[in-house]
């Protein structure tokens, strides 16, 4: 399971409005090979499930996540902060070794 703030989920339910995301859509959270610590985090919307997918929810956000992604986020917490530096989704991760200076990528 990961956790997602009640800052994240605002932003999140905004974004699906301000997309005209269809009825039913969801947050997919996955994890890539890539970024300068060796993985990156990606968020896109979705509105199909694969039959392996885990699934939360959060203040009636559906969070879906492929098998092999949850290994490396399971306890994280998804958080949004914007401010004048700037505004973007911050990614609190226990099983990171290691995290990039901007923090969308990490290490294990």
């Amino acid at each position: 399971m990961i956790n997602v703030s009640e800052n994240a989920v605002s932003k999140i339910k905004v974004l699906l409005q301000e997309e005209n995301q269809p009825e039913g859509s969801f947050l997919r959270v996955k994890v890539k090979r890539g970024g300068c610590s060796g993985f990156s985090y990606k968020l896109d919307f979705d509105s199909e499930l694969n039959s392996d997918d885990k699934e939360f929810s959060s203040d009636g956000i559906k969070v879906v996540i492929d098998p092999k992604s949850i290994l490396y986020i399971l306890g994280m917490t998804l958080d949004y902060e914007g401010g004048l530096n700037g505004a973007g989704f911050i990614f609190s991760n226990p099983n990171a070794s290691k995290t990039c200076g901007c923090g969308s990528s990490f290490a294990v």
